[in-house]
């Protein structure tokens, strides 16, 4: 540390200059009218910045550069301001300097640098410039082996508006236009995973923001789901009865008219992902038709009796939403098909099965690794018969090319025999012409010369050779796979042995 008196820097527009290129070392003058000196700090750039060409950094590298140089600096190279760069680090759950840091470093008072925590499941793992804020990173399950004790920690009780619940309410209610007593359609669909409707919808996030907050005081993590982990949506079910079977379709032509988030809402369980859905249950309800609209029976008031107007109604039964909850715990990943509910009644209330959620939650987690297991297993097994069935069909296709090669060469091979031996005879003929003509007075004999030369004009040159040379072999039309791999074994046993 080096430090002179001088006053043509300023904290507020601190000045910094790098030495040479290679030499990995950043100069940084600062005054500071509360030390009263100027001071010089020397600090070098971490290996991290050099991935910043790229515009991309890791939650590693970007907390070595954060505490390795000023914000202003770090954002400077990746062409942000320095607000985006600390949005950034709050994203990578990145600790960063605290306001007035490089002035208490400067004299030997900062505080020590606090640890980089380390990484959850469903964490920012990275962030590249060209994306944005970055994208979480889905961790593949594993199934546990050899697990070591795990040191009890207190329950720390989570309390407050859950992240996914913070201004949720505000999105569902702008949304598409919908009959009174329908499910709300919100335009957004990065939204907590929640079907209900204008009535409901109080209660459902309430009960989803109790049900958030009782999983992450139990150490379970719920957010969306990662863009890119390839993984999907259960289909709900809003009718109150049960559907017969399990893949009964409620619209007969497969067609949901319920909205649907872009991304399931997930909790992880470990290193495990379960799907969260919440949905507001319809039942039917006997309807009245009046005044242009339906409403309910019971809230139906007919009109008083007169002679000049007739009530002209008539009833109807329609699935209404009953403002009881029903929540769908299910598996995301494609390969697997699993499935639980939990649906309240009118005597008791969801909100009451909590406990028994995160006890269901914790007991379905071996059966969820199992049935990945087996799908994998499954998937290699289809793998295999693939393999096996394109080994099949190349072996039938190099069969049917070599038959054909050699019926294309013997058919080829007559052709040229054909053509030969016509143009043997022509050229027999023409010189037999030649010969008669010889003996014929000179002025017939150049007559027919002369005519002689048109002909073989006519018919034009044909060596027999070139037809014999451009016939082809079966091996020159198509080499069958077994010679072609004794022909690469032999190429690679002469490559070891040349070395």
């Amino acid at each position: 540390m080096y430090s002179e008196n001088c006053s043509s820097y300023s904290l507020a527009d601190p000045t910094s200059r790098e030495v040479p290129q290679g030499q990995g070392l950043q100069i940084l003058l600062i005054d500071s009218s509360v030390y009263g000196c100027c001071c010089l700090i020397l600090y070098s750039v971490p290996k991290g910045a050099t991935t910043m060409e790229a515009g991309s950094i890791t939650r590693e590298e970007l907390y070595e550069l954060v505490w390795a140089m000023p914000m202003t600096k770090v954002a400077e190279k990746f062409q942000v301001s320095g607000s985006y760069l600390a949005r950034i680090c709050t994203a990578l759950r990145v600790p960063r300097p605290e306001r007035g840091y490089w002035a208490k470093l400067a004299v030997g008072k900062a505080s020590k640098a606090p640890p980089l925590s380390d990484a959850q499941p469903g964490d920012l793992m990275a962030w590249l410039r060209a994306d944005g804020l970055p994208a979480p990173v889905a961790s593949k399950p594993l199934p546990p082996t050899n697990p070591q004790p795990r040191v009890k920690r207190p329950i720390r009780p989570v309390t407050g508006v859950h992240g996914l619940i913070r201004g949720a309410k505000e999105h569902f209610l702008a949304g598409r236009e919908v009959k009174e007593g329908e499910h709300l359609k919100p335009y957004k669909k990065l939204l907590v995973d929640v079907t209900v409707s204008d009535a409901g919808l109080d209660k459902a996030l309430g009960f989803a923001n109790r049900l958030f907050n009782a999983l992450e005081s139990a150490g379970y993590r719920v957010l969306l789901a990662p863009s890119d982990a390839q993984l999907r949506r259960e289909q709900v079910y809003e009718k109150e009865v049960p559907p017969p079977t399990k893949d009964h379709r409620p619209d007969p032509y497969g067609y949901s008219r319920l909205w649907r988030p872009n991304q399931p809402t997930v909790v992880y369980v470990g290193s495990l992902l379960f799907g969260l859905s919440v949905v507001e249950m319809t039942e039917a309800v006997e309807v009245r038709y009046a005044d242009g609209k339906f409403v309910r029976a019971s809230e139906y008031t007919p009109p008083k009796p007169s002679r000049r107007y007739a009530d002209h109604t008539w009833t109807s039964t329609h699935d209404l939403p009953s403002g009881r909850l029903r929540l769908i715990i299910y598996s995301p990943y494609p390969s697997i098909s699993w499935s639980t509910t939990f649906q309240e009644t009118v005597k008791r209330s969801l909100a009451s099965d909590i406990p028994q959620i995160i006890k269901t939650l914790k007991n379905s987690v071996g059966i969820a690794i199992e049935k990945l297991q087996e799908a994998e297993r499954q998937a290699e097994i289809r793998e295999q018969k693939w393999r096996a069935e394109q080994l099949r069909r190349e072996q039938e296709e190099d069969r049917r090319r070599e038959a054909q090669s050699i019926k294309d060469s013997g058919e080829q091979l007559e052709q040229v025999i054909q053509a030969w031996a016509r143009a043997s005879s022509l050229e027999q003929f023409f010189q037999g012409v030649e010969d008669q003509a010889a003996g014929l007075p000179d002025q017939e004999c150049q007559e027919v010369l002369r005519r002689l030369g048109l002909a073989r004009d006519f018919v034009g040159t044909q060596n027999p050779l070139d037809f014999f040379l451009g016939w082809k072999t079966p091996l020159e039309r198509y080499v069958p796979l077994a010679q072609r791999q004794q022909g690469s074994g032999a190429e690679d046993g002469d490559d070891h042995g040349l070395r």
